[in-house]
């Protein structure tokens, strides 16, 4: 099992981290074929793939913020994040995917991203193997 840290500079942003998981993972596995899990230790961001051609990033922030209703929020902590936790379980705080001699198997344009939702922080991502062949 590995963690990785991502930074992140705004409030909210899209971080393409799929070379810094390719790094790690050919490194580690470099001859290996199975299933990368991933799962990002936090309740305000997210893990997806996306296209990211320019312009995608703020596209895909733009349409999160319309799929949040503006309510009065009950969050004891600090009501004016509770989009973000919305937003965090809607996305998902996980993802797999598989590796194929060390290398992700993704799509032409698919890319591995954080989507930071109440930053700018640190982020902490846990990444397991399990090899299948």
């Amino acid at each position: 099992m590995h963690r990785l840290t991502i930074k992140t500079h705004k409030k909210r942003e899209i971080v393409d981290i799929t070379k810094q998981l390719e790094a790690i993972l050919w490194k580690q596995y470099g001859d290996k074929t199975g299933v990368c899990q991933l799962s990002l230790l936090h309740t305000t961001a997210a893990l997806t793939t996306a296209d990211l051609d320019p312009g995608t990033d703020l596209d895909m922030l733009d349409a999160f913020e319309h799929l949040i209703p503006k309510l009065e929020y009950r969050h004891p902590h600090n009501p004016a994040h509770a989009p973000d936790h919305i937003l965090s379980a809607l996305i998902g705080t996980s993802l797999t995917l598989m590796l194929d001699r060390g290398l992700l198997l993704l799509g032409t344009w698919q890319r591995v991203v954080l989507i930071e939702l109440d930053g700018p922080r640190e982020r902490e991502l846990v990444l397991a193997f399990v090899e299948t062949a």
